[in-house]
């Protein structure tokens, strides 16, 4: 009997004692991401590191908000990626960057983790918020993907915002245009009409021009109803030409959501090859079949990234934990639950598990 109770006073000491254990499972989960790429302490001023730090914030509030206040996961997502959309210090929506020709062309892709539905868009012009739209192209039409001018028509007869194409423009994209034009000695188109004079250059704190691959943005969400959702948005890459399209829109490559399987994902950075290693599906897929998320998404990037470029990738599970996987040196990225505070991370070494 002694010993019987010994071990029984041992047992319970230890699960009282384990961080794990004493935890409960969060009812509901969010995370986010703006971009992976060769983001270093050396390469951003303190100024610049807490700027993006608050918008990063800023985006993990607005999704939490919807979360807490029983909103949907997909409600979650849309709702943090407009107002990083709307922000000019990422490489989505307001801020985007420039096509060779000197445009601005933006993608964007959400899915429901639930019932597998699922929109995206490419090649927007004119709709102030490519995720909206995308969530409209799944809910309200019976397609998956649009393009290009139909895609900019669709929205506009949903009654989604329509904006003059020079709304996008920034100053800082556009030198970052000019630099990779002369790189590659190309032409540099003329200014794009509308666009503000030099005098009216963006003020916020503005990493260095080289920026080419990162900034695009994306959330991954679990709702207070067991449902995961994820969505992503880009301007794609800097000089890009002949319409080029990359992972973001194409469903299982950049985004990608399945409650069956008990993951969502939503990737950044060199888009081609996301595209042909079907890297958000294959995460999924990697879980359902037994690997512990953290470990799914750093093997799968590991071995898609391994045909080239960098990157990352955010995860949520059905328990509600966030795993965070990239190749790059940084990735702007955050988390916050019904039972962990908000957090933000840039740099690789910088931990966010809880």
């Amino acid at each position: 009997m002694f010993r019987s109770r010994l071990t029984l006073a041992a047992l319970a000491l230890a699960l009282f004692a384990s961080p794990a254990a004493a935890q409960e499972a969060p009812r509901w989960s969010f995370a986010i991401h703006g971009g992976a790429g060769v983001i270093e302490r050396a390469s951003l001023t303190p100024e610049q590191d807490a700027a993006y730090r608050a918008a990063l914030h800023r985006a993990l509030e607005a999704g939490s908000a919807v979360l807490a206040g029983g909103g949907s996961a997909l409600d979650a997502v849309q709702a943090a990626i407009e107002l990083m959309e709307d922000d000019p210090l990422f490489n989505a929506g307001r801020g985007a960057v420039f096509t060779a020709a000197g445009r601005n062309e933006l993608d964007a892709a959400v899915m429901n983790g639930s019932d597998l539905t699922a929109g995206a868009v490419a090649g927007l012009t004119t709709t102030r918020h490519p995720i909206a739209a995308a969530r409209a192209v799944m809910d309200r039409s019976p397609h998956v993907m649009l393009i290009g001018e139909g895609a900019d028509t669709f929205a506009a007869s949903v009654g989604l915002e329509q904006v003059d194409p020079a709304f996008f423009f920034t100053e800082r994209r556009w030198r970052g245009l000019e630099s990779a034009l002369r790189a590659q000695n190309l032409p540099i188109p003329a200014r794009p009409a509308g666009a503000p004079g030099l005098q009216a250059e963006n003020t916020l704190p503005a990493p260095p021009l080289n920026e080419r691959k990162f900034g695009t943005v994306g959330a991954v969400a679990l709702d207070n109803q067991g449902r995961l959702a994820a969505g992503t948005s880009t301007g794609g890459m800097t000089a890009k030409r002949w319409g080029r399209v990359g992972d973001v829109p194409v469903i299982g490559a950049g985004t990608y959501a399945s409650n069956r399987e008990g993951c969502a994902v939503s990737a950044t950075g060199d888009g081609e090859f996301y595209i042909r290693a079907s890297v958000a599906r294959d995460i999924c897929a990697r879980i359902a079949d037994g690997s512990a998320t953290q470990a799914a998404a750093q093997a799968e990037v590991d071995d898609a990234l391994s045909l080239g470029g960098s990157g990352g990738v955010i995860v949520m599970d059905l328990q509600g934990q966030p795993s965070f996987a990239m190749t790059s040196s940084g990735m702007y990225r955050g988390s916050v639950s019904s039972s962990a505070p908000a957090a933000v991370a840039i740099y690789g070494d910088e931990d966010l598990r809880r």
